[in-house]
């Protein structure tokens, strides 16, 4: 079986996979690779670049940079009631990912909603500051307390 690595373009600032034997690179999973060992490439790649992947599940409030939403288009509430909402998600999430994800897909006021809260890999000064060090101040697994940011109240959760 061929070796495969996970390597960065510059161009297009996405991982592609290189065979180093033929020189072959491709921006699909290569037939050889299970799904499972592609994904465990792109992990030890990305970590690798020092980068972490987190998810989020964004409450926003009348002081939020772009205060509305794919939910709301105008949203009103205070910053106090989006952290009471948010501490009522934190609750029925408990350390559950599975739950996480799927208020994050009900009621996060960010798109990432789509995706369960999944925001994908990103390295050092691509977030908010608050947001990144709570990102990479936790092991993989692990939920965040309230983080609040420019764009609102979040709870993140690392997965990378």
């Amino acid at each position: 079986m061929s070796q495969w690595e996970v390597r960065m373009s510059s161009s297009r600032k996405a991982p592609y996979y290189f065979n180093p034997e033929t020189k072959e690179s491709t921006w699909d999973r290569p037939a050889e690779l299970s799904e499972e060992q592609a994904n465990a490439l792109l992990s030890a790649s990305q970590a690798s670049q020092g980068q972490v992947r987190a998810s989020h599940l964004l409450v926003k409030h009348s002081g939020s940079r772009r205060p509305s939403s794919w939910k709301e288009s105008n949203i009103t509430r205070s910053k106090e009631e989006a952290i009471e909402i948010l501490r009522g998600y934190q609750t029925q999430i408990g350390t559950s990912g599975d739950k996480f994800g799927e208020l994050a897909s009900s009621h996060s006021d960010c798109s990432s909603h789509e995706k369960g809260g999944d925001l994908g890999w990103f390295g050092p000064g691509q977030m908010q500051k608050p947001f990144e060090q709570a990102a990479y101040g936790l092991q993989v697994g692990q939920i965040s307390d309230v983080i609040s940011t420019d764009s609102g109240v979040h709870l993140v959760m690392r997965t990378g």
